[in-house]
């Protein structure tokens, strides 16, 4: 079909290839940006290193989508300021429009003496590491017998399942900044964990922070619900370890000795109410645990140096959206430019979540490009411009060889699933030179 629209949709994680399937369906051509060699983004990076089915699941509709004959995959790109190109690059190749599913590559800091002592790490750093994703899975990571986790969401649950039960951690801390009521992970996930929970050291907690519950009327029951629910459902324990909560506090520092993490400091707090909106409030008092652990599981931020204008670690985003879809805005300040998924709103839902903001964002764009008439880009011209960044490019075809090669090799090792730790070696199995 002559006259086709040409989008470039920059990552390939859940929200890039649900759009750039959204979009290629809708009869346009569609070239498709990863920084990773493999597509799947957290989809195949960021989920627990056990759950096979569901990653195998979300791979063969992943592989559906590329298998689309109107959607080119170059795999192995940065974009960005400090990438092999930029996005302002990309936009002069004259697609018709732009969006971009980057995900939210940066991690949150809270900027606190001692974040650089040996011993204190980001979630996504050490998730990314256990599920082999260059280049973190090259990294050193010192994790000790007694860790403190900041954050209770999700993540905090897979990394402390991730400690015992692989780095053989003894005790795990969750510290987190408000009340029981106020976490954030679901009983689904929480029932892989709650056995470890030590209920003598849970009940004591819940005494400690009954006051401060009290303070703003808040019913003890449902803090306690809220954690307990899971234990229905609880997988046996299998580890000798303990895992418990450290309610209302809010970490300030870290020391070390020899730079080397031995203590978290933290500030107690208590809870306001405004208008049903629970926050944190530091009390001035301030106490040590003794760690030599401290791992930051309190979301992410976008990328700065991306190219897109930023504010509140996000992507800035027309609040009077010209195409809005289910009333929300995809559209970066620059014309044809769109944002979807965690590139719109950062660590906000699973895959599902992702999927579906991808989906909405390839409408907005489709709304769009109906406004105008198609640029005709030159498709050989967009890949005559990634083979001049001179590095290998990776195609559709070499994925499929990555994968046949490393299915084989999980095969002959009798494990569930086999994963090249470094760039290197997945290019030197298909068969690319660091150099092409």
């Amino acid at each position: 079909m002559e006259n086709k629209y040409f989008v470039a949709v920059i990552g390939a994680g859940p929200a890039g290839l649900f759009a750039a399937r959204e979009l290629a369906n809708m009869g346009a051509q569609v070239a498709l940006f990863n920084r990773d060699i493999k597509a799947g983004g957290l989809a195949e990076y960021g989920i627990y290193l056990v759950k096979h089915t569901m990653k195998e699941g979300l791979r063969k509709q992943f592989r559906q989508a590329l298998d689309l004959p109107n959607i080119d995959y170059y795999g192995n790109i940065t974009i960005g300021n400090q990438g092999d190109i930029t996005l302002d690059e990309i936009r002069a190749l004259g697609f018709d429009a732009v969006l971009v599913a980057a995900g939210a590559q940066g991690t949150k800091s809270l900027g606190l003496p001692g974040e650089e002592l040996e011993g204190v790490y980001h979630a996504k750093d050490l998730v990314y590491s256990y599920n082999k994703l260059p280049p973190f899975s090259q990294r050193k990571f010192v994790l000790g017998k007694r860790c403190a986790i900041i954050g209770a969401g999700n993540v905090m649950v897979d990394i402390a399942r991730y400690l015992i039960n692989f780095q053989k951690a003894e005790e795990v801390i969750s510290v987190v900044r408000r009340g029981p009521a106020e976490v954030n992970f679901t009983k689904e996930e929480m029932k892989h964990l709650i056995s470890y929970l030590d209920m003598d050291e849970f009940d004591k907690e819940m005494e400690r922070v009954k006051p401060a519950l009290q303070a703003i009327n808040q019913d003890l029951e449902t803090g306690r619900h809220k954690v307990l629910d899971a234990l229905a459902k609880a997988d046996p324990k299998t580890e000798n370890a303990k895992f418990h909560f450290d309610f209302l506090a809010s970490p300030t520092g870290m020391f070390g000795e020899n730079g080397s993490l031995i203590k978290l400091e933290v500030e107690d707090n208590i809870l306001t109410d405004r208008d049903g909106k629970i926050s944190a409030k530091g009390t001035g008092v301030k106490r040590t645990i003794d760690v030599d652990t401290v791992i930051f599981a309190i979301g992410d931020k976008v990328d700065e140096s991306f190219g897109l204008p930023t504010e509140w670690n996000e992507f800035v985003k027309n609040k009077e959206p010209r195409f809005p879809v289910d009333h929300l805005s995809f559209e970066s300040p620059i014309e044809g430019v769109f944002v979807g998924g965690w590139a719109r709103k950062a660590s906000e839902g699973l895959v599902g979540y992702a999927r579906k903001d991808g989906i909405s964002a390839a409408k907005a764009v489709t709304q769009y490009l109906q406004t105008k008439q198609p640029a005709n880009v030159n498709a050989e011209a967009v890949t005559a411009k990634m083979k001049s960044l001179n590095k290998p490019i990776v195609t559709k075809e070499d994925i499929k060889k990555l994968e046949a090669i490393e299915a084989e090799e999980a095969q002959k090792r009798g494990l569930e699933e086999f994963k090249y730790a470094s760039n290197e070696e997945m290019l030197q199995a298909m068969g690319l030179t660091q150099t092409a």
